[in-house]
């Protein structure tokens, strides 16, 4: 079917004559007519029947009619999207974990807001396998997801992925106990909390798998405790919480009173 043929049928079940489509579209009546006929024959069904000395369209042709709005709009936006001098428009949905959207987001956000007004920005807050899975499902344009030199995602071969930043980690502690750590580096630092409790993420296991690999390296096996996606009720459960717990922060996070955050 050739879309262009759409649009005299849709003018048709507008103004009801030939003569009114045809100077509407600036062309004849004889070519308006000839239009519809071939329509009719790509469609396999009549479009046309008669209605005294004029014609009017019959039920399939005024649902074709219905139909041709949404298509020759969807044809036109396609076309504007394809203009590589057209305004950006549309939707962007957007995905990724808390510090993300915090950081690289919503700096982005403003800009896009200020100088393509158009484009509407969709974001939710979705943990890493959440958003390789609405990659692939086409529910989301772009994630912003993390891993850790311990425990690399493992990204699909459909997707194509961008570094943009590094950050390092270190361990929240009660601050009464940061004391208690003799040595130096990340093994002496687990070493000296191997018997509290320890926190890990309850949306995402890749912490969790870092945590127990540095652990056994330092010759124990931690016992977790609490499992909290966010990094505030991190911070509650260790300086308020039923019983002695750490967990991984991001360095460099300003803690509440009661914790400390050594470096790894």
């Amino acid at each position: 079917m050739d879309t262009r043929r759409l649009r005299f049928l849709l003018e048709l079940s507008r103004h009801g004559s030939m003569r009114a489509v045809a100077d509407v579209l600036g062309t004849t009546t004889s070519t308006v007519s000839q239009q519809i006929a071939v329509l009719a024959r790509e469609t396999g069904v009549p479009l046309l029947e008669p209605d005294g000395r004029r014609v009017r369209l019959t039920p399939a042709g005024r649902r074709l009619a219905e139909h041709a709005v949404t298509i020759l709009a969807a044809v036109e936006a396609a076309r504007a999207d394809l203009d590589p001098g057209a305004e950006p428009a549309g939707t962007v949905r957007v995905a990724g974990f808390a510090t993300a959207v915090r950081r690289s987001v919503l700096p982005a956000a403003a800009a896009l807001a200020a100088h393509h007004p158009s484009v509407e920005l969709r974001i939710s807050e979705y943990e890493p396998h959440e958003a390789f899975a609405a990659l692939l499902a086409d529910d989301i344009d772009l994630a912003l997801t993390y891993d850790y030199d311990l425990a690399p995602a493992s990204v699909d071969s459909a997707l194509t992925a961008s570094p943009l930043w590094t950050s390092w980690w270190g361990l929240a502690v009660p601050a009464l106990d940061a004391l208690r750590v003799r040595g130096d580096g990340t093994l002496a630092v687990f070493e000296a909390f191997r018997g509290h409790g320890w926190i890990v993420n309850s949306r995402n296991s890749a912490d969790e798998d870092v945590v127990r690999r540095l652990a056994a390296m330092a010759g124990f096996t931690p016992v977790v405790t609490h499992r909290a996606d966010s990094l505030e009720l991190v911070e509650d459960l260790i300086a308020t919480g039923p019983a002695p717990a750490v967990g991984l922060l991001p360095a460099g996070r300003a803690v509440k009173a009661g914790v400390a955050l050594l470096p790894l």
